[in-house]
């Protein structure tokens, strides 16, 4: 899973999640001991949704002497990962078993000890279970150490309201829909029609999301990198693909076609609820956040289009397990057990997270998948027709501290606190001042 916050439910339910995540931190993730007659707690901390409810029950069903509890589901990426940090630094506190956004795996490889080292376990046979690039990932730069197993990719579309494209007078057919918006500056043509019809809706949701989208995209294409370069300097105010991005952002900004909603906050909930906005960059885990916030009277009303540019990858997520915990033997199974092929299948199935496993894309359980909600849109293929071939973007040290800057300047701009110039020179001091913390 991806993101600079992912998550499905509301801003409440994340802020009770997290409120059960701090709260339980003072008692450790896992039991310390087996219960008394045997049984094995095992705590899986996550973020937003990662699908794994039926699976629980399965691997359970298969080793009666495990209890899983899940903690953190529909928390906020940025709530859930300091205070993930701050029990690793504690030494106490995290899950046995622990989720980890693949733009901040770089930043707990600087401490690995932290970890269990999964080659120990058996991992290294699990090798052709995943892209190439996606394991790589999960591997400390020397190679001696497998941080984490991982979870997804983000391959890229557009979902759409149909109902509110209807009402514009535009095509509602996806493969129409597509063909509306090869290049990004016609995505922008495309909103400036659909303002024109006044439809109380706004063309996008927001403009950070579509900014993170188009930054990623365009530096797969280019230097593979985009805050950080693969030495771990920082180029935000040299990358043409972090300019490129933010100049294109600007563009559908002053254009007017943004809902300003700011992404994942109350508002940006309650609009998918109230037909607020007519697409959304769409990675594919965000089909899942978007039938859960918009809720089952927009069945049928959303679809899934090809995404301007050239694809792209927003997201993806590891398993890692702490060294902290009791049980990693039991706990380094269990993440064996989620993110194998088999895994992967019921984590897509369930919330649409798209595999990270080569077998897994294959299968006709994901190829031939269709999602009843989008318009029995065929989801295997959309998403999956391009994630073998993925151009993974390096993400340095401290990636997610300095997109957050990044973004927030987009913001300032989309409010109109700063204009296009200034909202840039905020952009690179701060994320420099980001970087050196």
């Amino acid at each position: 899973m991806g993101i600079t916050s992912r998550g499905r439910r509301s801003a409440v339910i994340a802020g009770l999640a997290v409120a059960a995540l701090a709260a339980a931190a003072g008692c450790g993730g896992g039991d310390d001991e087996a219960s008394g007659d045997g049984t094995i707690t095992l705590t899986v901390d996550v973020f937003g949704q990662f699908g794994y409810e039926e699976l629980y029950k399965e691997y359970m069903a298969s080793h009666p002497n495990i209890k899983i509890v899940e903690r953190g589901t529909g928390a906020n990426l940025d709530e859930y990962s300091p205070r993930l940090t701050q029990w690793l630094a504690a030494g106490k506190g995290a899950g046995d078993v622990v989720a980890i956004e693949e733009g901040l795996l770089v930043e707990y490889k600087a401490n690995p000890g932290n970890f269990v080292n999964l080659l120990d376990h058996g991992a290294a046979d699990l090798k052709s279970n995943f892209m190439e690039w996606k394991w790589n990932q999960g591997l400390t730069a020397d190679g001696k150490q497998l941080l984490g197993l991982g979870t997804d990719v983000g391959g890229m579309a557009m979902c759409y309201r149909k109902d509110l494209f209807e009402k514009a007078g535009l095509p509602t057919d996806r493969d129409a829909v597509s063909k509306l918006w090869p290049t990004w500056a016609d995505y922008v043509k495309v909103g400036e029609q659909f303002k024109a019809k006044n439809t109380g809706a706004a063309f996008l949701d927001a403009a950070t999301n579509t900014f993170n989208t188009i930054v990623l995209q365009t530096a797969g294409d280019a230097g593979g990198y985009t805050y950080y370069d693969t030495s771990n300097k920082l180029v935000v105010d040299s990358n043409p693909a972090v300019r490129q991005a933010w100049d294109t952002t600007m563009d559908i900004i002053d254009s007017g076609l943004s809902g300003k909603y700011g992404a994942w906050s109350d508002e940006w909930v309650a609009a998918f609820k109230q037909a607020k906005f007519a697409t959304i960059a769409c990675p594919a885990w965000m089909t899942g956040v978007i039938e859960g916030n918009a809720g089952a009277d927009a069945s049928g009303k959303w679809d899934i289009a090809s995404v301007p540019g050239n694809g792209g990858n927003w997201g993806g997520s590891f398993l890692a397990v702490p060294k902290q915990g009791k049980h990693q033997n039991e706990a380094a199974e269990l993440a064996k057990f989620l993110t194998s092929p088999k895994g992967q299948i019921g984590a897509f199935k369930a919330k649409g997270p798209l595999p990270s496993s080569p077998q897994a894309l294959d299968d006709p359980a994901i190829a031939g998948a269709t999602n009843a909600y989008f318009s029995n849109a065929p989801t295997g293929q959309i998403f999956a027709a391009g994630a073998k071939s993925l151009k993974p973007v390096y993400m340095g040290p401290r990636n997610q501290a300095v997109r957050t800057e990044v973004e927030n300047a987009v913001r300032t701009v989309e409010l109109g606190q700063r204009d296009p110039a200034q909202g840039w020179s905020d952009a690179v001091a701060n994320a420099k001042k980001a970087a050196d913390k």
